[in-house]
């Protein structure tokens, strides 16, 4: 039986940086599922990884006498990864692709009379235990994807393509627009705007968020916004990690990139193209800096960054995930430490 490697280009991975930081390539959702997913769908057999070597003991690679490598970067059917603004561009093509295959030959659950359909109703797919009440669903422009056991609340608008992703939860009223995935176990409220988010991960009150990529385990506190256009209209820089300075996009639109265990506090304004790197803590008045290292607290207008302790991360962290009754693992945390130390070359 053949053997699949996904192989992470250095290059890639490190433009893809904060994403990149505590995973492999093929490890970030794009559409409803992984990159590897997509693959392992794609050729009825698991996948493995070849990564950077801190990665490695939780992303093993399995090679074997009959092994393939694939680039991990490459989204079968829609088109490669080479930079973090890619997911959310490429996200409306993957989640369309996603629905044909996993809904074909499949029978969706019946949507509930309370809903008012815009398009074609046949174009929503509800996974089992999917619960949808009183909402607003457009598919003119796509598809609409509701995983198992997630949540629509009413008074919701959606416009396809959208995926909300398994135990996901969009709150009363929300208002998402298309191109958009809530990732599994995510809450979302507010406005959101072609957003990619990953799971585990919280924007569940009002603000709006747009052209964006949120890691796992990070929080949007109530009030929070970022913007994804600049006053002048003209095109954006972000920053690039390889490079440690900010280069051109090409971009009109881009709002925030944030890595894991990133949390943004009640009324946070993050500016446009802000990227915030693993286990930041963002809090108080005026805008942070549009580019924040990883396992960095600011504490308001003026105030400075403040390194984030270790203990105290990982108290926070085990906090977070207990509530989801997900350990914090060794490999996890032996993870946390290599990207600490990564990232003081970005001090």
């Amino acid at each position: 039986m053949k053997n699949y490697v996904l192989v992470d280009d250095p290059d890639v991975r490190a433009n893809l940086l904060p994403m990149t930081y505590c995973r492999p390539i093929s490890e970030l959702r794009v559409g409803i599922t992984t990159i590897r997913e997509k693959w392992e769908r794609q050729l009825g057999a698991s996948c493995s990884w070849k990564t950077v070597e801190y990665l490695q003991a939780k992303y093993p690679c399995k090679e074997g006498p009959d092994t393939e490598f694939l680039p991990g970067h490459v989204i079968p059917d829609v088109g490669e990864l080479h930079n973090p603004w890619d997911i959310f561009q490429l996200n409306g093509a993957a989640i369309i692709a996603d629905y044909e295959v996993i809904t074909r030959d499949r029978a969706s659950q019946p949507l509930s009379p309370t809903n008012h359909v815009i398009g074609d109703a046949s174009k929503i797919f509800l996974e089992e235990g999917a619960h949808v009440e009183g909402a607003f669903l457009n598919t003119t422009k796509g598809p609409i994807y509701i995983g198992k056991d997630a949540e629509v609340m009413e008074g919701s608008c959606l416009r396809g393509p959208l995926a909300v992703c398994e135990h996901a939860v969009v709150n009363m009223g929300a208002k998402i627009y298309g191109d958009t995935t809530i990732g599994p176990w995510c809450k979302v409220g507010g406005e959101l705007n072609n957003v990619v988010m990953q799971a585990y991960s919280n924007k569940a009150h009002d603000g709006f968020l747009g052209n964006a990529v949120i890691g796992e385990w990070c929080n949007l506190g109530a009030g929070c916004v970022a913007s994804n256009l600049k006053n002048d209209y003209t095109t954006i820089k972000l920053w690039n990690y390889p490079a440690q300075r900010f280069l051109p996009t090409g971009l009109q639109f881009c709002g925030v990139i944030m890595g894991d265990h990133t949390k943004c506090g009640i009324n946070s304004m993050l500016n446009t193209a802000t990227v915030l790197g693993v286990g930041c803590n963002i809090h108080g008045s005026g805008f942070p800096r549009n580019f924040v290292p990883s396992f960095s607290e600011r504490g308001g207008a003026g105030a400075g960054y403040n390194d984030v302790s270790m203990t105290k991360f990982f108290e926070i962290a085990r906090r977070m995930m207990a509530r989801r009754h997900i350990e914090l693992t060794d490999k996890d945390i032996a993870i946390f430490y290599a990207v600490r130390e990564i990232a003081e070359a970005y001090r």
